[in-house]
This record gives structure tokens, sequence and C-alpha cells, in this order.
């Protein structure tokens, strides 16, 4: 028989629960947004696609839902076979993951401390019983045990796995919060059999993705930040493992692993595509699915909208996977791989499927070069340091540009404006880069142009982006190391000549 919701939980409870996270939601995000917006730093990043400050303060509201929700769910909901320890775990893990993200969102922590703490949060969930400790084949049914060692493995991994996908498609309006709810109603399906409590959570937070989506939508008010993805993200794998039986439930697993395909395929391309490039992994960047969407001049609506429907697909796919049992696995991961196949160029994920022997060909070199950027990079931020001031830390910025190959470069601020342009430049058609930057609550647009018989245009790309990180950084390193706003020196009356090499020109 095909699991039923009511079965265990009924109607008026999932009801009950969906509008207690709805109405908790539209409650306090209004409050937030009215309280404490204004006094969140709105720092921008290089490769966020938003030109107005947007607060990243989605996680409060999705965390007092969630904690409200167990509360009410642990004394209203019968546990069924999840063991009340199970409970106490997913909800004290689930709270630990949301304050890594928000810590995160009021202070960047660095990339390498939040996989840190990902994965000690993970081993606590392990030790408080969340396992993967067996994986039952759904075309044999033959059970597979894991050892100790091997089930700590696979659950860490499956864990900060979930918990990093949510993050990495948080880059436009809309988007991880509708993919996340489309999620909490799989699970919610799922789960809703044996586990009555996990299916109150899934609702309760389903309905408060409902009400942050109606201040999440382009043009979005709010974002999710790190601290709603990462709660998302690990109650996705948590719940999910937990409806698993600890892996004896293959279906179970496979079901949340085809809703999230989209997410999958790009993570996945992303990840071959910096290693090709010898960029790191973790390097955050404008060319994931939805970057792509909107370079091909799709608005923000119709860029999520239609990623909206790619993933309406897979979760159909998804719960046709579980209604089987898992038995359809194959046949159905051959037409989900069929469908992503099909929509990649469309996607501009790969521009033709033929061009990418060529792509592979010119890596060596690629790579090469990038290396040699990420190098000069490291070194402009450690000159920020040693730089008296904001004009010799351009000189250095001048110098990495030249010696990368570009013809131009140009910094304009509102208090000044600096230009190099080199001393040969190659005759051919000239490509250009604009990047804003937010250094101190500063705006400084920098400007970078070359010769497309020095570089390609996918070079130019990561080159000049490259470029924008290392004084993105390296005037925020400078200005934090001498306690001094970063500011041109005062503006001359008459624009100087242009400088030979090594120096940069200003220009009033």
């Amino acid at each position: 028989m095909l699991p039923q919701i009511q079965q265990h939980l009924p109607p008026v409870s999932a009801l009950v629960m969906t509008l207690v996270g709805f109405c908790l939601s539209m409650a306090i995000i209004p409050f937030i947004l009215l309280k404490f917006a204004s006094r969140m730093s709105h720092r921008r990043e290089l490769h966020q696609t938003h030109k107005m400050p947007v607060p990243r303060l989605g996680g409060i509201p999705l965390g007092i839902t969630f904690i409200v929700a167990s509360v009410v769910a642990y004394f209203w909901i019968p546990g069924g076979p999840t063991p009340e320890s199970a409970r106490i775990g997913i909800t004290v893990t689930t709270l630990l993951m949301l304050g890594l993200g928000l810590w995160d969102d009021f202070s960047a922590l660095g990339a390498r401390k939040k996989l840190i703490g990902q994965i000690l949060i993970a081993l606590l969930a392990f030790a408080w019983g969340m396992r993967i400790e067996t994986f039952k084949n759904p075309l044999t049914s033959h059970v597979y045990q894991f050892g100790f060692g091997f089930s700590i493995l696979a659950t860490v991994l499956w864990l900060v796995a979930m918990t990093n996908l949510i993050n990495l498609i948080d880059g436009i309006d809309g988007l991880a919060g509708g993919i996340s709810l489309m999620l909490m109603l799989l699970l919610a399906y799922v789960g809703g059999a044996q586990h009555p409590f996990l299916c109150g959570i899934a609702m309760a937070i389903g309905g408060a993705l409902l009400g942050f989506l109606r201040y999440n939508f382009p043009p979005a008010k709010i974002y999710l930040g790190d601290g709603g993805a990462y709660m998302l993200g690990f109650l996705i794998g948590a719940l999910s493992l937990q409806n698993s039986n600890k892996g004896s439930i293959a279906a179970a697993l496979i079901a949340p692993v085809f809703a999230l395909g989209l997410p999958i395929l790009d993570v996945a391309l992303s990840i071959l595509r910096r290693g090709l490039q010898g960029l790191p992994i973790f390097r955050p960047d404008r060319r994931h699915i939805h970057h792509r969407l909107l370079h091909a001049g799709f608005s923000r609506q119709r860029a999520v909208l239609t990623l909206y429907a790619i993933s309406i697909v897979l979760l159909g796919i998804a719960l046709i996977a579980f209604w089987s049992e898992g038995r359809l696995t194959p046949i159905l991961f051959g037409c989900a791989f069929l469908l992503l196949l099909v929509i990649t160029p469309s996607l501009g994920l790969i521009r033709n499927w033929l061009t990418v022997g060529n792509v592979l060909g010119n890596s060596f070199e690629m790579r090469r070069e990038v290396q040699y950027a990420l190098l000069l990079r490291t070194c402009l931020e450690r000159e920020a340091e040693r730089c008296e001031s904001v004009e010799e830390l351009c000189g250095e910025l001048q110098t990495m540009a030249r010696k990368l190959g570009f013809a131009e470069l140009r910094l304009d601020a509102a208090d000044g404006l600096r230009h190099w342009t080199a001393a040969d430049i190659p005759e051919g058609e000239l490509i250009e880069a604009k990047h804003e930057l937010h250094v101190e609550g500063k705006v400084v647009h920098l400007t970078l142009k070359a010769s497309l018989l020095v570089m390609n245009e996918r070079k130019f790309d990561v080159l000049s982006e490259l470029v924008a990180e290392a004084w993105l950084q390296a005037s925020r390193r400078w200005s934090k190391s001498r306690n001094l706003p970063f500011a041109f020196e005062k503006k001359p009356d008459k624009a100087p000549a242009l400088p030979d090499a090594g120096t940069v020109g200003s220009v009033g």
C-alpha cells in the first residue's frame, strides 16, 4: 500500500502545522526587516547579483519556526518509530547548523572553518543515532551492512553535501526557498506513513517557506543567508536519513536525490569547470545555472520560474521512485539524465556538447595562466599590509594587471579616478569587463580591457574576476591593517599624463 499522510498524521494536524509555520514566518519577517535590517552590514560581495543591499537574515524566522514546530510536534504529534533521542538529536543539530550559518552571516568565517564546523555537527548527529548503517538494493532486495567507519563516512558526506547543496543554489531570488519547499512537501509525504513527527516538522517548515517566499521572490527583500540555507539543507538531509530507517529503505534516500537533480548537476559542473581551470573548488563565481540565465537575458522572475518548472519535473520523478520502492531507479536515472542532457545547452551550462573536447584540450594552458594569476593575487593581498597609501596599492594592482596581459585598467570612485594604459597595446579588438566592488562602504568601479590577440574571452572572464577579487580583498585588508577608511588622495586640479609601467595615473 502506498504511504498516505493521513494514516498517522491526520489532515487537520498537517494543516495546523502548516499554518503555524506560515503565520510565524509572515509575522516575524516584517518585524525583522523593520527592526534589524537597517543595523546589519549590507556588504555586497563580488559575485552577488543583486543591485541593492538585501539583508541575509532569513535563517532567523525559519529557526524560530523550527523551534516552535519542534516543541508543538513533540507534545502533540505521536513520535511513531522515531525514538525520542532521534527527535531531540535532529532538533539540536539542526539548530547548531543554523547557528554556524548565522555566525558566518554576521562575521565571515571562511570556507575552511565552515566546512570543519559542518563536519563536527554531522559527527554529532551520527553520535546521536542519525546514521546510514545499511543499504537495501531496490533491484535485488539484498541488504548491505556498513561497517562503523564506512557508516561514519557515508553519514557525514550525506549531511554535509545536503547542507551545501541548498547554500550553493541560493544565488538568485526565490530559487533556494522554492526548491526547499518542494523538498519539504516530498519529505512530508515520504515520512507521513511511519514518521508523523518528522512529517509535522516538514509541513511546518514548508508553511514557513511559503511565507518566506512572499518576501524572497524577485525582487527579494530578504535572503536565506548561510543560516537559513545551512539549516534547510541539513534538515533535508536529516529528515531523509531518518525516513530511510538508517538506509534500509533506499527509496527514501533516492527520492531527494532525484528532486535535487538540478542543483546536483550545477554543483558537479561547477566542480569540473573549476578543476579544469585550476581554480579553487569552493571559489564562488557567476557561472551557475541562474547566473547564465540572467546573462542570456532572462528576467529574475522568468529565470526562477524556469528553474521551478524543471525542478517540478524532477520532483515528479522523485515521487515515482518512492512509489516504486526504488525498483524503477535505473530507468528513472536514465530519464533524469536524458532530461538534463537536453536542457544543459539551453540553460547555458555548455554551449554545445561538441565543444567539450576543445575545452578539455585547452585546460592545461588555462590552468597555467590561472595558477599564475592566483599567485599574483596572493602577493597583492600580502602587499596590502605593506603599502603606506592607497596610491601605492593601486600601483601594485597595475603591476598585476600588466603581468597578466591586460591593456587597460580603470578604478573609478566618488572621490577620484585612477587609470592605467599599457604602453604597447596590440592592434585588434578590445574586450571589456566591469566590476562593482564595495570597499568599507565605498563603491569602486573596476574596468579591465584586453586585446583578443592576447587572450580569448574565456580566459579574459576568469582572469578579470581574479583581478577584481584580488583588489577587493587587498583594499579591505589595507583598510583594516591601517585602521583607516579607504580613500583616494585628493583629486588634482589637472589630470597628469599617463604614467609609465609600475605607476598608476590620477585623473580628476
